[in-house]
């Protein structure tokens, strides 16, 4: 799957707020079914999203829905409704652990099939809000149809209350469950993503939190609002400077290896092809956000 920096969540219960959405420049729109739609109005925003899902498509938007939970199962009539064509994926909340996992999997191979798509064309994202979900990470991250797994922390949210964490800016209590949420996704070869920064117009924590997210490992970040989907794509996205320090580790190693030397000092460092593998993925990850 394309990297994704930025993932946007929006209600799916108005129509000017999916529009408002669609014009914020995230890589990719969380068309949100579940925590921020009234019970009430849960019916009509899954007719509203299934309605507003090939406008979007056709206009070159990334679409994954968050649908919504049951007791027992996710709500297949949401499943039913948003597994169209051109629909990259499904958010769910709150997996215990692998099993879930593997039920959501077949709840949409069958929507696969009634809507004539071939199977295992819908991606899941799970959200890792529970504590066993968390202590099984990787079993969840392996599952084929998983694109990403998320270790959002948000503040007083799910996460936090199932670990009895304390929430700060900082974010030390949370590095730990972060890390394993990047060994996992690395190991099993899908995307980790981080966030959420709940204080919307903090710019700045929510600048220095990205970058502590992408210095552990991460990939990207939930999003809450429109206006934080600029900071978030700068922070994941390597700039300038990055890129041409990159670049010239690559040409030393080159000009080292034309005199048959494998390694070389760059900018006070010892750097060698490991180094430059490093380099060349980094320009590359640059490139790829164009």
């Amino acid at each position: 799957m394309k990297p994704i920096r930025s993932l946007l969540f929006v209600p799916g219960n108005k129509e000017s707020m999916l529009e408002k959405g669609a014009k914020a420049g995230a890589d990719a729109l969380i068309l949100d079914l579940e925590d921020s739609v009234p019970h009430a109005e849960k019916q009509a925003a899954r007719a509203l999203v299934a309605g507003k899902i090939p406008e979007l498509v056709a206009q070159g938007h990334r679409i994954w829905v968050r649908i919504n939970r049951s007791a027992h199962i996710y709500d297949l009539d949401d499943i039913l409704a948003v597994v169209q064509p051109g629909v990259e994926g499904l958010v769910i909340s709150k997996p215990w652990g692998p099993e879930d996992i593997h039920m959501a999997s077949c709840m949409i191979a069958e929507a696969e099939a009634r809507a004539n798509i071939e199977i295992g064309t819908v991606k899941l994202i799970p959200l890792l809000e529970t504590a066993r979900s968390m202590q099984l990470c990787f079993e969840i991250a392996e599952h084929p149809r998983v694109a990403a797994i998320v270790g959002a922390t948000a503040k007083n949210a799910d996460m936090a209350r199932a670990l009895r964490f304390v929430w700060t800016a900082d974010g030390r209590e949370s590095d730990y469950l972060k890390s394993r949420v990047v060994m996992a996704a690395r190991a099993a070869g899908k995307q980790p993503i981080g966030g959420i920064w709940q204080q919307i117009k903090d710019l700045e924590g929510l600048e220095k939190a990205s970058r502590l997210d992408r210095q552990l490992g991460m990939s990207g970040e939930l999003v809450l609002h429109p206006m934080q989907v600029e900071t978030v794509n700068r922070t994941y996205t390597p700039d300038a400077d990055e890129v041409a320090y990159y670049q010239g580790m690559i040409d030393a190693l080159d000009a080292a290896m034309a005199q048959g030397r494998a390694s070389v000092m760059y900018d006070g460092e010892h750097i060698d092809i490991a180094h430059v593998k490093t380099a060349r993925e980094i320009i590359e990850l640059a490139g790829s956000f164009k």
